[in-house]
């Protein structure tokens, strides 16, 4: 499949870029990961969430068309992770517009935040108002962490600032969205349900998951993990690849540590086959490597660059592959994936020769890859 024009056009648009302060700290994605077991399965998520957890509504305004009101309560994240959410997001926030006069049953749709929809305006305009005219159905929109009141001081605009970052939103989104639905049943709404655009529409169906009645879901523009919009989608150019690069290199723990606690290795991840996955030239277009990366590769052989990573020559183009394990067997394994990392490749922490090293970039891309998937996958999540 070719690469969208569309999407080539949105990427001119984004003038800023995301994950500037790298991968987050390791240790915050040791826990991410951690918890990544337990929030992913459905019987044990089933007690995260206390049925009678605090809800508080602090203020009511009174429409033509509809009642709109203010809400808030803790996010359940702070309780089972303690401080890793931004101290902005501790508090979730959300909006609930009812009409003024239900016409049968009370139905209510959770709507989640698209990629960039800060407050509740623009959900609540074009959705939630025009709902209410047209079925009667309520709607209660939430806001995202790291969007709008929730967002930290040092975020600029919709730019997350740290890979972390989306897998703490994920999380806390997955929590808050029970929350809600407990706190819908117990006032009475019913039949309840779950939307969202883009990112909102993959949040809203993560948070389903774990929900363990049967509920209506209509995710928009959405996909089943969130690798490939950063890795090879609309928002790959606006990735700090360069960032994620120099840490990656010259911090061992992401190679020695992090990539041993991966466990989802699927045919979206990681593809352990001896084929290629993606020419040199086609992945500089595409992802635009750093200039380091450029200079880098161009100072040594395709022989060299072949024997590190895996790789064939054809009509003057390198091919880079990472290669299946030795016994021919169908599945990926650990040691496999570890391998194709270079995590068994003896460094020091502050040799900067590795910051240059030829197959940088196309380990952080599989890097990426693979964290991505292990938190944001929907085959992790019952």
């Amino acid at each position: 499949m070719g690469v969208s024009r569309l999407d080539v056009f949105y990427r001119q648009l984004l003038l800023t870029k995301l994950f500037i302060g790298g991968w987050g700290k390791p240790e915050d994605l040791k826990r991410i990961f951690e918890f990544r077991k337990i929030i992913g399965d459905r019987e044990k998520c089933k007690s995260l969430v206390p049925e009678d957890y605090p809800v508080y509504i602090n203020k009511t305004e009174e429409l033509a068309d509809c009642h709109i009101h203010d809400g808030y309560f803790i996010s359940p994240l702070e309780h089972l992770v303690p401080g890793i959410l931004p101290p902005e997001a501790v508090k979730a926030r959300f909006q609930f517009i009812v009409p003024k006069r239900w016409q049968k049953n009370r139905p209510v749709c959770i709507q989640l935040a698209g990629t960039g929809d800060h407050f509740f305006w623009r959900r609540r305009t074009l959705m939630a108002r025009p709902m209410i005219k047209e079925a009667g159905m309520g709607s209660l929109l939430l806001e995202n962490p790291y969007y709008g009141y929730r967002k930290p001081k040092d975020q600029l605009r919709s730019c997350l600032k740290n890979v972390s970052d989306l897998f703490v939103m994920g999380g806390a989104l997955i929590l808050e969205s029970t929350v809600l639905l407990r706190w819908l049943e117990r006032e009475g709404y019913w039949p309840l349900g779950m939307t969202g655009i883009s990112m909102g529409g993959y949040m809203a169906s993560l948070a389903v998951t774990n929900w363990p009645k049967p509920i209506p879901l209509i995710p928009c523009l959405s996909w089943s993990t969130a690798s490939s919009v950063f890795t090879t989608g609309v928002l790959s150019k606006a990735v700090n690849w360069r960032q994620l690069e120099k840490q990656f290199a010259v911090n061992s723990v992401y190679e020695e540590e992090i990539i041993s606690l991966l466990e989802y290795c699927g045919a979206d991840s990681f593809k352990m086959r001896t084929e290629p996955l993606r020419n040199l030239d086609s992945m500089e277009d595409l992802l635009h490597l750093s200039e380091d990366f450029r200079v880098s590769a161009g100072q040594h052989s395709k022989e060299q660059i072949q024997s590190r990573i895996g790789g064939s020559s054809e009509g003057g183009r390198t091919h880079v592959f990472i290669s299946s394990s030795s016994d021919g067997g169908g599945g990926p394994n650990r040691d496999t994936l570890q391998r194709s990392f270079g995590v068994h490749r003896p460094r020091m922490k502050s040799d900067p020769a590795q910051c240059c090293r030829p197959t940088l970039h196309s380990e952080s891309i599989g890097f990426m890859k693979g964290v991505m998937d292990e938190c944001t996958h929907m085959a992790n999540f019952s």
